[in-house]
């Protein structure tokens, strides 16, 4: 499909996200050509433009949220077909010939960081924010009808970041399960725990969120982990903010065998209590995407109704404003750009 396109383009680090003409681009053996509706700005996101997080050199197209229709598939294309409603994921493919790739691993957050040349949507190639992205076939998710765009790309990182942590937990029925941090991955996390059927607890600091977390369904709102635990504890603690800092208060409120999911990004250092991390047989449990089929169960949460992506959507003319409102913490709770 030849032509131009307009396209979010980062030129250096901490720059602007600006609106460029580009080609259109070009579909290859096992890749479909995807046109972008809704495109979600993830931390991540801020982070690769920022230059905090360096893989590739700029310029750069961001974003691994993207949600759109298929409108031409590549040679050797089965699983897909024009017209098909699909989620591009962060990880697109793997190289299939390192050693760790030799190893037949799932695709995941754990293959991307490992195997020797992954192609990673807006991080190792070009993202999704754009009208138009080329994809491998495998990068792409079915968005069920009862989901829009718009609600679908928070959940194609950031749903599935929460979803997968809690599945990885394993809580037992009827387990209390504490969230530490009400944003983009917070907001979600009360949300699928609570559609899950499990006693939802969430920490923040800001009182302005307590009505908020309410609202979304956790049945207890407090501030640390001493207020934690005289609320009756957590077996699993799912820890989304950006604060390593907050992970060791939290774990007051942590009771025996419980089990912390740390999902959040940050660049300060994490400190855990040894005595108690020994004497309670806790847990700390990395997770960010799991396997796909997570991903999947996450989407036919949102298509039933039990989980709304509380999001403010921008036009592309405004990708700037809405780059700039993200990385300011002024949104509530996911930045989505439409195309």
């Amino acid at each position: 499909m030849p032509g131009q396109m307009k396209s979010v383009v980062v030129a250096e680090p901490k720059g602007r996200w600006e609106l460029k003409d580009r080609d259109v681009p070009e579909v290859g053996p096992n890749d479909v050509l995807v046109r972008v509706h809704a495109c979600g700005i993830c931390g991540t996101d801020l982070w690769i433009s920022d230059g905090v997080l360096t893989f590739r050199d700029f310029p750069i197209v961001p974003g691994h949220e993207a949600a759109g229709e298929v409108v031409a598939v590549g040679e050797g294309v089965t699983k897909r077909k024009v017209g098909d409603r699909v989620g591009v994921i962060m990880a697109q493919k793997f190289c299939g010939v390192c050693d760790f790739c030799r190893e037949e691993h799932p695709n995941s957050f754990v293959s991307a960081a490992n195997c020797a040349n992954p192609t990673l949507t807006g991080v190792t190639v070009d993202g999704g924010h754009a009208e138009y992205v080329a994809v491998d076939a495998g990068g792409t998710v079915i968005i069920p009808d009862a989901v829009s765009y718009e609600s679908a790309a928070p959940i194609l990182c950031a749903g599935y970041t929460v979803w997968a942590g809690l599945r990885r937990a394993e809580p037992k029925p009827g387990a209390r399960v504490a969230v530490s941090g009400i944003g983009g991955l917070g907001h979600l996390a009360i949300q699928f725990a609570k559609a899950a059927g499990f006693h939802v607890t969430a920490l923040t600091h800001s009182p302005d969120k307590v009505e908020t977390a309410r609202q979304l369904g956790a049945d207890e709102v407090v501030a640390d982990g001493a207020a934690l635990k005289a609320a009756g504890g957590a077996d699993v603690l799912l820890h989304t903010n950006s604060s390593h800092g907050a992970v060791a208060d939290a774990m007051n409120g942590l009771k025996p065998w419980g089990k912390v999911v740390l999902m959040g990004i940050g660049t300060d250092e994490l400190n855990l209590p040894a005595l108690a991390l020994t004497s309670n047989s806790y847990q700390v449990i990395g997770s960010a995407h799991n396997t796909i089929e997570h991903l999947v169960e996450a989407l036919d949460i949102v298509a039933s109704g039990a989980v709304t992506p509380v999001i403010e959507t921008f036009p592309l003319e405004r990708a700037e404003e809405a780059h700039a409102r993200a990385s300011s913490g002024d949104v509530r709770f996911k930045a989505v750009i439409t195309y």
